[in-house]
This record gives structure tokens, sequence and C-alpha cells, in this order.
């Protein structure tokens, strides 16, 4: 009997890079000249990103900082979920942006429709907040991993475990 291999499908953030990302975007604008002497914080918190800025235009230019930090850091820029950008004390606002990791069930479900639309010998099944896909032949999971990294499911993709 031949035994089955399988990988998992998961969406993880590396919040090493993500710590890294932030302080030196921080970096970037206690240095820059059009910050100076005005409020400009980014505060990483357990699951989120916290910006206050003087106006919303110093708040779009933070996070423009961030975001090309980030790149250079290796983390994807698909795990930001914005929320409304509020007014805060002293003239000043602020914004709370999610750092989504892991696989929701709705998008766990497209990514098992999807893998079940290739009509290959593989099964997949949601496991909590990742997707595991198990087949007999490795081939077919490499045909499966390749229809994963082409489509598009609004989140960054990782595959770990293969075996």
């Amino acid at each position: 009997m031949a035994k089955d291999s399988s990988f998992d499908v998961v969406s993880q953030v590396d919040m090493q890079g993500m710590d890294n990302a932030v302080n030196q975007a921080m970096k970037e604008i206690n240095q820059r000249y059009d910050f100076k002497g005005l409020v400009a914080q980014i505060t990483l918190e357990e699951n989120s990103l916290k910006f206050e800025a003087q106006d919303e235009y110093k708040l779009e230019a933070m996070i423009d900082v961030l975001r090309l930090k980030m790149v250079k850091c290796g983390v994807s820029l698909r795990c930001l979920t914005p929320s409304k950008i509020e007014p805060a004390a002293k003239g000043t606002v602020r914004q709370v942006m999610g750092i989504q990791a892991g696989i929701t069930k709705e998008q766990g479900r497209d990514i098992v429709a999807a893998v079940k639309n290739l009509k290959l010998k593989v099964q997949a099944q949601i496991m909590d907040d990742q997707v595991r896909v198990s087949g007999a032949k490795k081939d077919e999971l490499q045909k499966a991993m390749q229809l994963l990294r082409e489509g598009d499911y609004g989140i960054d993709l990782q595959f770990i475990n293969y075996r």
C-alpha cells in the first residue's frame, strides 16, 4: 500500500521581519525633515499596527514608508487590513491596521473548492487556520501547489510540511 503524501497551506506573517520593518520605518520618519517636531508614531502590537500622525497626509506618508520597509524585509503587504482613520486628541489622527495571520474559514473553503475543481486525485481539508492537501502521488500534489500559487485568495500563501 502506498503511503499518502501531504502538505499544509498556511498564511503566516514573519513577526520578526515586521518588527524590523517598523523599526526601520520609524528611524526614517524620525530623520525626515517633513516630520520634524510633528506627531508621527508607529506601534507594533500583538496582531495590529497603530499609527498616529499630525494629519491624514502625514499618516499616508508614514504608511508608504512602512510598506517600502516591509517589502525590503520580505513581509507581504497583503497581511495588512486597514481600518477607518479616526480623529484623535489635539487635532491628530489615528489608524489601526490589523495583521492577518492564518486562513479564514471562507478562504479555506475557496482553497478546498479550487483543489477539488482540478479533478486530481488529492483531498483537501480545513484544519483550524490551515488547509491540508494529501494524495498518493507527489506529482499531483505539486500540480495542486502550482494552481494555488497562481490563484488569488486575498492572502499570501505558504506551503509547509511537504512530505
